[in-house]
């Protein structure tokens, strides 16, 4: 965790971050998707929000390549990865991918998810003293530049922290990744083994297991593991390390001789908590309703979330690792949930009782300023239970990969991008193929406002909903909803043109494609401008009355 005190116009602001438990992954099968596309898409709270392509490059024979420490971290130049903590065998030619906080898409359509995990604390690292590099950030971004097929990047990863030994870099937790092509998924979990691990003793420096997602299934990972029974004789689905039962065993986690089946998510993760388990509940009872009996937490009282004693809680094992969706989901579907502030639900901040009012006529009314993120000194003064949103205030970034297989990749892959908060902030558009990004998006120091930084102008909108924010709100959604619903009218359009481009000259296919990311970004950046000052104009406190 870390605190970030900001000046800007004499306001001062003061930012928590959070690294771990903030990160949502949502994936949908091909035959799961409205379009046909696979798609995964990843919430994060990771400090580097600017994101810039790594150019695929050539080496010579015998090069290395560095392994580093802090790869997530801000405060460094675009290109500057953190501390070297040792090398890797360097492959003769690269591809190029997106880089943030966390690598996430190459020019291939291999895309990765990541979400944080909990794991024992026997199974905690010390990076002052274990002989462990390979942090999961790390291993994602040699896959993507040396991979273009989930499986390849499954095998890759798994074999780096194997042998380099598995880092967290995400306050010492475990880690997961969905790995997806054109074709399939793979959900990877990975656990540490301890500080007493020794690269030359033979053994895997990490716990490992994964599992193959149906091509009709879509699942949420929500900060905790999913993965459950492992048929490790069924490799078209299943993979795992060769120690996945056996460090278990050893430590008294699991009895072989119990009768009881071994389940990876029990042995591994510690007790389930609500963070995680609102979430789980959340996307099941949206898209697959009928597939169990949900706890029943909808309701439009502002008085339902207060009364904790008396509600349930679930089991874990109510939670499927995948679902066949009652409907097909769309990138436009996920873009809502990853908005989504539990709206109509128990954990809703935004209808606790403390914002209701009597008038003038003595009915009941929400104040204008009731919001769905209230700040700690908020729910301190108006004694506000801190629930966790999906959509989370101060958040960093966040992406949706859309991967499609009829289209080449350069045009098949597009890459949704936002920053900050997802419900304030916008989607845009990256294309697979294109060779740069717009400036604005690769400029944030989080110490000092910068005008031609996207993070600060969408951060400087967030804050000023503030004001008034039942009203402001439908400002927002006036100005940018309708910049969204273009992209996405365009689409089909962009990928014709692309298309025929890319067999007649692919250079120039690729130059429209780069231009048309790179206009549409500086004119996500516009919007962000030009609204702060709508929003100043329409919402001063000055009009608000004292």
């Amino acid at each position: 965790m870390k605190n970030i005190i900001v000046t800007i116009l004499g306001i001062v602001f003061v930012y928590t971050f959070q690294y771990s438990n903030a990160c949502t992954i949502i994936a949908v099968g091909k035959k799961a998707s409205a379009d046909g596309s696979v798609i995964v898409s990843h919430t994060d709270a990771g400090p580097d929000c600017r994101i810039h392509l790594v150019p695929g490059q050539s080496f010579k024979k015998g090069d290395k390549a560095p392994v580093h420490w802090g790869m997530i971290e801000l405060g460094r130049e675009l290109g500057d990865y953190g501390e070297v903590l040792g090398e890797i065998p360097q492959v003769e030619k690269t591809n190029s991918y997106f880089q943030t906080a966390y690598p996430q898409m190459n020019a291939h359509q291999l895309a990765i998810g990541e979400s944080t995990l909990s794991q024992r604390d026997e199974l905690k690292v010390d990076r002052t003293i274990c002989k462990q590099i390979m942090t999961i950030e790390q291993a994602q971004a040699f896959a993507l530049q040396r991979c273009k097929t989930a499986k390849e990047a499954l095998l890759l990863i798994t074999e780096l922290l194997e042998v380099y030994g598995f880092l967290p870099s995400c306050v010492d937790e475990s880690e997961s990744l969905v790995i997806a092509d054109v074709n399939e998924i793979w959900v990877l979990e990975v656990f540490s083994v301890g500080n007493n691990w020794n690269p030359e003793s033979g053994k895997p420096g990490c716990i490992w297991a994964a599992q193959r997602v149906p091509d009709d299934h879509a699942l949420i990972i929500p900060n905790w593991s999913i993965i459950k029974q492992i048929d490790i004789n069924d490799k078209a689905n299943f993979r795992a390390s060769s120690n996945y039962k056996q460090e278990a065993i050893d430590r008294g986690w699991y009895d072989p001789e119990s009768g009881k089946a071994f389940i990876w998510q029990d042995v591994y993760s510690p007790v389930p908590r609500e963070w995680a388990t609102s979430r789980f509940w959340l996307f099941y009872s949206q898209y697959a309703p009928n597939y169990n009996s949900w706890p029943d937490r909808y309701t439009t009282s502002p008085w339902a979330g207060e009364d904790q004693y008396t509600q349930y809680v679930e089991p874990l094992s109510i939670y499927p690792f995948s679902v066949k969706p009652e409907t097909k989901i769309s990138v436009q579907d996920i873009m809502k949930f990853q908005r989504s502030t539990f709206t109509g639900t128990i954990y809703d901040k935004e209808n606790s009782s403390v914002w209701y009012y009597p008038n003038e006529k003595g009915e009941l009314v929400r104040s204008s300023i009731a919001t769905p993120f209230p700040t700690k000194e908020m729910r301190r003064v108006l004694k506000i239970n801190k629930r966790r949103n999906v959509a989370r205030a101060r958040g960093e970034y966040g992406m949706i990969t859309q991967l499609r297989d009829w289209l080449p990749d350069e045009v098949g892959g597009i890459y949704w991008f936002y920053v900050d908060n997802a419900y304030t902030s916008a989607y845009v558009p990256i294309y697979s193929g294109v060779t740069d990004v717009a400036e604005c998006y690769k400029i944030y120091d989080a110490t000092e406002f910068q005008e031609n930084s996207i993070r600060w102008c969408v951060d400087f909108v967030d804050n000023l909903l503030y004001l008034k924010w039942q009203d402001a709100v439908k400002t927002l959604h006036e100005r940018r909803d309708p910049l969204e619903a273009g992209f996405f009218e365009e689409q089909e359009a962009v990928d014709k043109k692309a298309v025929g481009l890319l067999k007649k000259d692919p250079e120039k296919a690729v130059k429209y494609l780069t231009e048309l990311t790179i206009e549409r970004m500086n004119q996500t950046h516009k919007l962000f401008q030009d609204l702060r000052l709508e929003l100043i104009s329409k919402y001063t406190n000055n009009k608000q009355g004292i």
